[in-house]
Parts: structure tokens; C-alpha cells; sequence
């Protein structure tokens, strides 16, 4: 059996198919290349360059590897980006993900891995998001990803494909360093950006109920995340039809100013003390998940903390950006 990888090349997606081929999965990656990196990729795997919406490309892919399952990672993925460019996004992220299971029907694959957002609760009111927890996303990003579940379900339900939605937390780390996330998004390489240049960590805002009064989130190695994509590949395999929905994270919080302490010590950068800026809009201020699903449907747990995402985030950074050993 081969799995189709889209985004394969992607910060996320090399990680997925590194973990997939190492378990002894055949696998080929579809990738447009306009954020994935090729040397991310063993040498061994195929690659198909090229976008995911395009039908005529997904059709000679699909046949030439006798795919049988996808994983679909390619996506657009920044929130700030999403409102200003909405179209885009839904074009991108729902157009691209109906050609795709539109050519998944035809071809007669039975098994499709989504990966979708903790994005889609929203401001969740709770100690620990669970699976059930109403979505109210609050972004055209996460929307798309909402949306993509429901798309993706009711494609199983009327044509019997066996389908996974993982919701995934706040992604983080490497596997080694040149695998590590180049963009400067989230929340760890903003800080890494801001110390190497010498610039106190910003923290947006402190007045948040929590115990120091800054948003918590619950961070995931990155290569904790390609084993869930792997457990729910194999999860489906052999299954007839059906969904599962599961929550991919740690359960365990970190307060933005816990992450720039840790980030301090890590990279020996303990100075300035970090800056507190007013609140961003939409922040809610504690998304942890729970994890149970997860561990009973997949047998899925996670073995690294966030000490060790921190630092091979920073070993990463580093890789790219050599000059930031400097000072």
C-alpha cells in the first residue's frame, strides 16, 4: 500500500513522511514547493512537484503509484494572512481539498488522514479541550480547517472512505536540525528572532486569568505529531469507513512567559527581559488539550517535553541561521 503525502516537503510534512517510511510505509509526497524544501525528503521517497488542485496531476499520481491512501497536510496555514486574504484561503485550503477527494473517489482510494487545527475551538472556556467542545473558530484559517473536516466526512459517509481528522496543538521542534520550521510564526521562533537580534521578547498582554497572567498553550514536538499521523494511517488500514476525531497534543500547559524563560535559558540569550504589549484580539487564555481520545483510539502518547522542542527548535535556528550562535 502507498500513502500520498501532500505538503510532504513542508516543515510538518517531511517530519510525516520521514516517520512514515522509517515504520515501513511506502509513501509519495505531492508538494507545490512554494513553502517545502526538497533535501528535507529521503532520497528514496518520490516526489511529485506540482498543486494540490490540480485534478489531471492528482489523476496520473494517484494511478502511477497505485496510491491507496492520503495524507493531506498541503495547506495555507497563517492566521494574520487568513483574514486579510480570506478568497485566497478558502480557494487554496477548500478548493484544493475537494479536487483532492474528488480524484480519492475516482481512483477508488479508501483512506484519507486530514490534518486540521486546534483552530477550530476558538476561545474554548475550559480547563482542557476536549474533542466535544463546541467550534467556533475564529479566523478564515480556521474555518478552512472546520470546513475541511466536514468536507472530508461527508465524503466518507457517501462513498465509504475510512477517514481521520487530527486536530493538532502548537507545533514545535525538530528531528534534526535541518528539518526544523525556516518561517518566523510562532510564538517559539518569534522569540529566537527577537533575542538574536538583540531585542526583548515580546509578550502579548499579562492580565489573562492564569496563575502569571499570560496566554497557556499546549506545545507537541513535531515528531510526537508525525507518529499520530502515522498511528492514524495505520488506524484506517483495513478499516470499512467511518471517522475519527481526535485532539493531538500533550495536555500539559506552558505560559507565554514560562516559554521565554525556558527559551532564555536554552539559548543563553537572558537578556532583555521580555516586553508586555497590549492583547492581541481572539487570544483566548488557555488552550490545553485532552489527550484520551487520542491514546484509546490510536494508542498515541507522546514522548518529548518541552525542553527538548525548545532545543532542537534552537539547534534548528541555528542550522539555518549561523549567525545566530554569534553573541
Amino acid at each position: 500500500m502507498t500513502w500520498l503525502i501532500t505538503g510532504g516537503a513542508g516543515y510538518i510534512g517531511a517530519h510525516v513522511a520521514r516517520a512514515m517510511t522509517a515504520a515501513g510505509e511506502r509513501v509519495v509526497v505531492l508538494d507545490d514547493f512554494s513553502s517545502g524544501i526538497a533535501a528535507r525528503l529521503p532520497e528514496s521517497v518520490p516526489v511529485v512537484r506540482g498543486p494540490v488542485g490540480d485534478r489531471a496531476l492528482l489523476d496520473r499520481t494517484l494511478a502511477a503509484h497505485e496510491v491507496r491512501g492520503v495524507v493531506h497536510l498541503a495547506a495555507k496555514k497563517q492566521v494574520g494572512e487568513s483574514v486579510e486574504r480570506p478568497l485566497h484561503y478558502y480557494r487554496e485550503n477548500i478548493g484544493g481539498l475537494t479536487e483532492l477527494l474528488d480524484a480519492v473517489v475516482a481512483a477508488g482510494v479508501r483512506n484519507v488522514v486530514f490534518s486540521s487545527s486546534a483552530a477550530v475551538y476558538g476561545m474554548p472556556d475550559v480547563e482542557l479541550v476536549t474533542e466535544d467542545v463546541p467550534c467556533a473558530p475564529m479566523s478564515p484559517y480556521g474555518e478552512t480547517k472546520l470546513s475541511g473536516e466536514w468536507l472530508v466526512r461527508a465524503a466518507g459517509a457517501a462513498h465509504g472512505l475510512a477517514t481521520a481528522c487530527l486536530r493538532y496543538f502548537n507545533v514545535a521542534g525538530a528531528a534534526r536540525p535541518e528539518l526544523a520550521d525556516t518561517g518566523v510564526y510562532n510564538i517559539i521562533p518569534m522569540m529566537f528572532d527577537r533575542i538574536t537580534r538583540g531585542e526583548a521578547p515580546r509578550i502579548f498582554g499579562d492580565d489573562y486569568p492564569t496563575p502569571d497572567g499570560t496566554c497557556v498553550r499546549d506545545y507537541i514536538h513535531v515528531e510526537d505529531l508525525a507518529e499520530a499521523h502515522l498511528a492514524a494511517a495505520r488506524a484506517l488500514t483495513g478499516r470499512d469507513g467511518g471517522d475519527l476525531t481526535v485532539n493531538v497534543g500533550t495536555g500539559e500547559g506552558v505560559s507565554v512567559r514560562e516559554m521565554a524563560d525556558l527559551i532564555g535559558e536554552i539559548t543563553g540569550h537572558r537578556g532583555p527581559e521580555p516586553v508586555v504589549e497590549a492583547r492581541r484580539p481572539g487570544d483566548p487564555a488557555r488552550v490545553v488539550a485532552s489527550c484520551e481520545l487520542a491514546a484509546k483510539e490510536l494508542g498515541f502518547a507522546t514522548r518529548h517535553d518541552v525542553r527538548s522542542m525548545v532545543a532542537s527548535a534552537w539547534e534548528g535556528w541555528c542550522h539555518h541561521r549561523p549567525q545566530a550562535l554569534e553573541g
